[in-house]
């Protein structure tokens, strides 16, 4: 997910994304431990979108 698609989405949108994302997250860590992924990039991909997501978050929360 771009940086400028998550500044496009309100802060409520923004706060349900990053938590869906991050319960994807360890669902992708726990069936990597099980029986390895074919593209463990995704792992990597996931955690840096929710980390752009918290930092645009925090910014717009700055704002208000």
């Amino acid at each position: 997910m771009k940086a400028q698609e998550v500044r496009e989405m309100s802060v409520a949108d923004l706060r349900d994304r990053i938590e869906v994302e991050k319960a994807n997250l360890a669902t992708m860590k726990l069936n990597h431990t099980i029986s390895p992924l074919e593209d463990t990039s995704k792992i990597a991909k996931t955690r840096n979108d929710i980390a752009r997501m918290m930092t645009i978050l925090a910014q717009k929360e700055k704002q208000n």
